[in-house]
């Protein structure tokens, strides 16, 4: 009795302990066995990888309620990279993974089982569930000796997560395709609408990124180095070596590609987001942050699927025209392709009637088309390929299917070309070869025969006298040179009567702005494109040479921040610019108008700026040609869809040689108010003149107030003459437009108008770059020196009207030329 009392009190005694004990003892497992199972009874208890980099448990994405089973980084940030029941959520905290029947599930509150891993019966005696250091989730028999050998792994059902070692791609023995699906939300891991998988037939691969049933991206075809149309690749090839290995499988039972680490400081996964970008994502082990590798989609245009539509090639390096037709082919609609829509695509000039004389004409260095209507041999040389194309009537173009050892297999076409785009990448050249009539063929053979003739002829005319030789140079050099001048400029041109009908005849009620250069109407093309219709009035100050002068250097520009020119129209008397059309009109629209101004918060004010900035360094520094705005003001900057900034009108600009620091006019154009000392009254102008109108600008867009007619009730100073008052009195946030309210951040705030007035320094020396401006107003931490005093910091008589603003300091005034567009284009 003695015994069983003492009993008793023992167990009474540890029964009290049992749940810590549990806990304890569950807050360590890295298995789950028969008798052992995860539950999610806000213990927080889980799975980890015994090196402790992955973690296994319950959890609520967002600001979801619901749970799941998941995988995650254990270190920061707490990366998802694997859900078991993204279809079917737990409702509450009752859930349990478990193993039942020898597959491992999981249970609701009513023990039900809402997932499993559906492995067949009779396969396990006693299965284990293990959380590897790899993130594999694996269901394998727990006396087995093979460790390597799987009942079950959840690197087979990749959701969103593409993890080091996991395949994206095909067991052809089975027919099973492993392959990425979008969460549907950042609250809702349930699979999404976006897929990136690998797709391979006739042993041809390329991975393809599809937004419901439309592709958005494909990879190109895997050509034995790299797939074809990755272009982004050749960026960090270098890296990659270093980093990861990237490896491509493609054999009788396989056909995947697979992420390799090399440095085990680095983790790299691929990731799919439900906004329809893959992106490939480094974590450093000294880092809490991920790094984008590259994301795909990279090139918003070409990299989009069959951009250019049908028999057409897209050219990354050309802008704004990026789409041209094969060899051999014209645009279905002239109309749109002209209006830079090219999505109909191309056809062919003159068909193909499989008579003799048929041959083929190479375009270097693609991505292959789409393989729709094709075949391959893997067998074929490119010799036989290009026979066996000929003899084909069906045939449209061929190509090698593999670039190494110097090219093997053929491809064949037998459709309309979907898909190609230029790629450059040397060392895994792929060659197109397209298919051209007999009568095609002919006129390049004889092109071909000239081009030998006049290299024969040059060589038999220099071995003449030197003197006939050097003037013989001479004539054609200058004869090149005179022609230069009106053939350069690579623009598309609008026929007038297409201008005509857009504007419903430059129609008073399509009249949107007007400046020196004359009237802008707003215009729709037949294909439903809006642009703006600059047209050169008669009676304008500006006359043929700003005209060429716009079109000369604005053609050349490719920049976000830089309005895009569509074309040109010489015809008749008429001088006509065709430009994207801005909806939300100019920045002056918005400062200046003090209920408008409200639409705008800080933020956006400041993206603005920042815009602006960006825009004149690829003027200033970044483009082939170094180039001088000269008149930069708020009405010459227009606001896109997003509200985007875009610098317009280049009549006035000026190109720099590299060796050209500044230059010296009599005729002082620009705008009063926003034109800098050294400019309006010796004639210098610099890159430091931009600079000065970009700080006028800078400090008109904080305040809301024009410098020109800027007035206040206790000086007489102009807006950035008050601007210096406030900031030696430390009252410079004063300047601040007051519709802005709380909105702004003060820090933001305050170096925007330090930036401001280092810009509108009296000697241009004392002016930062535009690379320097751009430092400071991007990098919060970065120390800005203290500003001197403004250009033009005069007193001005009570009596002077604020229009009239520093007229009387110019000294060429009545050749000052204001070009104005007040409204968007």
């Amino acid at each position: 009795m003695e015994a069983l009392h003492l009993f008793t009190v023992l167990i009474s005694s540890i029964l009290p302990l049992l749940p810590f004990l549990q806990i304890s003892l569950a807050a360590h497992i890295d298995t789950i066995t028969l008798i052992q199972s995860l539950t999610d009874d806000g213990n927080k208890i889980t799975l980890i990888s015994q090196s402790q980099t992955f973690e296994l448990g319950f959890f609520s994405p967002g600001n979801s309620t619901n749970r799941y089973i998941g995988i995650w980084y254990k270190r920061k940030p707490e990366t998802v990279v694997w859900v078991a029941n993204r279809n079917s959520p737990l409702i509450d905290s009752n859930g349990e993974l478990t193993i039942r029947e020898e597959n491992l599930v999981l249970l609701n509150h009513t023990r039900g089982i809402v997932w499993s891993s559906n492995i067949s019966s009779g396969v396990a005696k006693s299965p284990v569930a293990l959380l590897l250091d790899s993130g594999n989730l694996v269901l394998q028999e727990q006396e087995s000796t093979d460790h390597n050998v799987y009942l079950w792994q959840s690197f087979d059902y990749p959701t969103d997560t593409l993890l080091l070692g996991m395949k994206l791609g095909w067991d052809l023995s089975t027919g099973f395709d492993g392959y990425l699906t979008s969460w549907k939300s950042a609250d809702d891991p349930s699979i999404g609408d976006v897929t990136y998988r690998m797709r391979t037939i006739s042993g041809l691969s390329q991975t393809v990124l599809t937004v419901g049933l439309t592709r958005k991206f494909r990879s190109g075809i895997w050509n034995g180095i790299r797939y074809s149309g990755l272009v982004i690749l050749r960026d960090y090839q270098e890296l990659s070596i270093k980093a990861f290995k990237y490896f491509n499988v493609f054999n009788e039972k396989q056909a995947y590609q697979m992420l390799q680490t090399v440095d085990n400081s680095v983790v790299s996964i691929l990731n799919l987001n439900q906004s329809g970008f893959v992106q490939h994502l480094n974590l450093r082990n000294d880092s809490s942050e991920w790094a984008v590798m590259y994301t795909l989609p990279n090139d918003q245009k070409c990299d989009s699927y069959n951009y250019c539509g049908a028999n057409a090639i897209c050219t990354s390096t050309k802008y704004p025209v990026l789409c041209e037709c094969l060899k051999g082919f014209t645009p279905r609609s002239q109309e749109e392709w002209i209006g830079l829509t090219w999505s109909k695509g191309c056809e062919r000039k003159i068909p193909l009637d499989c008579r003799k004389g048929e041959g083929f004409v190479k375009v270097a260095e693609v991505k292959l088309p789409d393989l729709l209507e094709f075949s391959s041999n893997k067998s074929m040389s490119l010799k036989e390929c290009e026979q066996g194309c000929l003899n084909n009537c069906s045939c449209k173009a061929y190509a090698n299917s593999d670039v190494t050892n110097g090219g093997s297999g053929c491809l064949m076409w037998f459709g309309d070309l979907i898909d190609i785009r230029d790629v450059n990448v040397k060392g895994s050249e792929q060659d197109l070869y397209i298919r051209l009539s007999a009568s095609e063929i002919k006129s390049i053979h004889d092109s071909d025969k000239r081009k030998k003739l006049y290299i024969i002829l040059s060589a038999s005319l220099t071995s003449g006298t030197c003197l006939c030789g050097v003037a013989l140079w001479c004539l054609i050099w200058n004869l090149k040179k005179g022609k230069s001048n009106d053939e350069d400029i690579d623009l598309p041109t609008f026929d007038l009567a297409t201008i005509i009908t857009a504007t419903n005849n430059f129609s008073p009620s399509n009249l949107v702005g007007a400046g020196g250069f004359g009237p802008v109407y707003k215009g729709k093309l037949s294909t439903g494109q809006d642009i703006a219709v600059k047209r050169l009035s008669k009676s304008s100050t500006q006359g043929l040479k700003e005209f060429k002068n716009e079109v000369e250097l604005i053609a050349k520009l490719q920049h976000r921040n830089l309005v895009a020119l569509l074309g040109c129209c010489i015809q008749r008397e008429e001088k006509i610019l065709i430009y994207e059309y801005m909806p939300n009109k100019s920045l002056d629209h918005y400062i200046f108008d003090g209920k408008r101004s409200t639409t705008l918060p800080w933020e956006k004010h400041f993206d603005i700026i920042r815009g602006i900035a960006r825009g004149l360094l690829y003027l200033h520094q970044d483009s082939k040609l170094q180039i001088v705005h000269r008149d930069l003001k708020a009405s010459n900057i227009l606001l896109d869809n997003n509200l985007n900034p875009k610098i317009s009108d280049f009549g006035l600009a000026r190109t720099f040689n590299d060796d050209e620091k500044e230059a010296i006019t009599r005729r002082i154009v620009g705008t009063y108010g926003y034109i800098s000392p050294e400019y309006a009254i010796d004639g210098k102008f610099s890159v430091k003149s931009d600079v000065f109108s970009f700080g006028v600008l800078l400090l008109e867009t904080l305040s809301g107030k024009k410098n020109r007619s800027f007035n206040h009730p206790d000086h007489h100073h102009n807006l950035l003459g008050h601007a210096w008052l406030l900031w030696n009195e430390d009252k410079a946030l004063d300047l601040m437009d007051a519709y802005f309210n709380d909105s702004y951040v003060e820090s933001q705030v305050l170096r925007c108008i330090q930036v401001g007035l280092l810009c509108v320094q009296k000697f241009a020396h004392d002016r930062p770059t535009m690379s320097s401006i751009v430092f400071m107003l991007e990098n919060e931490g970065a120390i800005l020196p203290q500003p001197k005093q403004p250009g033009f910091f005069v007193e001005r008589s009570s009596s002077d009207e604020g229009s009239t603003s520093l007229v009387h300091q110019v000294s060429h005034s009545e050749n000052v030329v204001t070009v104005t567009m007040p409204y968007g284009r």
